[in-house]
């Protein structure tokens, strides 16, 4: 099997380019959609566009412009419609509400009313809460295979006040959350200044704890999840769970140290339904999982000589067919390797042997025969079923390597994006840049 590519700039000159993990492909395959931070890394959360490229032509469009002091970004499609979500922080922002975690919002701009974007999720920062409003910020916007619910990640506003958690009270806490669409959307009372509705009905489907029991399944911190399977998974029964959410936890080990472990969070089909408490939380209390949510912990790695998901940031990745959850860690040499876990459960494989360690976030091609990744310098393709890594484009060191925040294929699996920098005068700027590949 001969496997190779050909590397090609879609953007060039001056700027700053960020590509999400995800979705950053039209449906169609022919644009791709970023945000416009200065710095490399895209630490500096200052971008004012949203806009995409077409990846023949290099055509530059743009579909959102912040005003009024506010800045946005980490952008992704819809995956049959031409709909763009993103995060956009407060306008006017103030000494008190100023951009973070917590002072966020999710909007959507169509394609065919670029400019003008909606409000996704709906805020309500004053009880009695709103049940589907929010209390405070949401990152990192991915819809479902079936183009209909929204997951991100969440933090909260009025339990930030907290500086410790007590049986009575929660802290803030990274969690995630799924938005639902419904016909009037969410309107909420104008009792804050920064309160405002949404398109969608929005609740946490994570349960963090501020006081986790150390060797348990308690965690406190939900973070870098995604979608499991195109039309999620098949239970060992033969049923069908339809939607899922496979996420990152960090759990609390007998000794202590924190770890960041694969679980997976099944969604019930009326996400409106309270469970254990108020959708929408109290005064005291963050939002509460609807009724029917089922968070499960699949892996179990805290006996390992590196326990624990490492290596670069890296959102959890699911095979289109469910079947699969891939994740990243460390061998038992130390080097970062693709390991995958069933949703069932059960041991996790080790898919990857290399010398080098994965260096990026990673995507699964549209068959699901293969993941996509950075590796040594290069952008690299991982046969699942062999464990066989294939290098793409040629080596480069230092700031010209390919960006670790993304290696997407594209719809048809023809193609992956992945941003690398390169220097103009005394200065390094992203430019999105795609491969094309085949096997002989």
């Amino acid at each position: 099997m001969n496997v190779r590519g050909f590397e090609r700039p879609i953007t060039r000159g001056p700027g700053g380019r960020i590509l999400t993990h995800t979705r950053v492909w039209s449906p169609d395959g022919q644009w791709l959609v970023y945000d416009t931070r200065s710095d490399p890394a895209g630490d500096v959360f200052d971008g004012l566009t949203i806009e995409m490229v077409h990846v023949e032509t290099g055509e530059v469009r743009e579909l959102f412009r912040a005003r009024n002091g506010a800045h946005c970004g980490v952008a992704t499609f819809h995956p049959f419609a031409d709909r763009v979500v993103f995060l956009e922080g407060p306008e006017h922002p103030t000494a008190d509400w100023s951009y973070g975690p917590a002072h966020r919002q999710g909007r959507i701009v169509e394609l065919s009313q670029t400019g003008r974007a909606l409000p996704l999720d709906a805020r309500d920062l004053g009880p009695p809460f709103t049940p589907g409003a929010l209390r405070g910020g949401t990152h990192l916007h991915v819809w479902d295979g079936q183009g209909e619910w929204i997951s991100f990640t969440y933090e909260d506003h009025p339990c930030s006040r907290f500086p410790n958690p007590t049986p009575e009270q929660d802290v803030n806490q990274r969690n995630v959350g799924v938005s639902v669409p419904v016909p009037d959307g969410v309107r909420v009372p104008r009792t804050h200044p920064r309160n405002h509705d949404g398109t969608h009905f929005s609740v946490l489907v994570t349960r963090t704890t501020g006081l986790p029991r150390p060797g348990s399944d308690d965690i406190v911190r939900a973070c870098e999840e995604g979608w499991v399977g195109v039309r999620g998974y098949v239970r060992p029964d033969g049923s069908r769970q339809r939607r899922a959410l496979a996420f990152q936890g960090t759990v609390l080990t007998a000794g202590g140290r924190r770890v960041s472990e694969v679980f997976i969070v099944d969604l019930p089909e009326d996400v409106t339904r309270p469970g254990t408490g108020p959708l929408a939380g109290t005064e005291r209390r963050l939002p509460r999982p609807p009724e029917g949510t089922v968070q499960r912990r699949l892996t179990f790695t805290t006996e390992r000589r590196y326990p624990g998901l490492q290596g670069p940031r890296h959102w959890l990745e699911s095979s289109p067919d469910g079947c699969q959850i891939a994740f990243l860690m460390k061998d038992d040499a130390g080097v970062v390797q693709l390991w995958t876990v069933s949703p069932w459960g059960g041991p996790p494989r080790q898919v990857t042997h290399n010398p080098w360690p994965i260096a990026s976030a990673l995507s699964w091609h549209p068959t699901g025969s293969w993941v996509a990744h950075v590796m040594d310098g290069s952008v690299c393709v991982t046969n699942v079923a062999t464990g066989r890594t294939c290098r793409l484009t040629g080596r480069r060191d230092g700031p010209a390597a390919p960006r670790p925040e993304a290696c997407v294929f594209s719809p048809d699996g023809r193609r992956i994006a992945f941003v690398r920098p390169e220097r103009i005068s005394d200065r390094w700027y992203n430019q999105i840049c795609v491969v094309e590949w085949e096997v002989a």
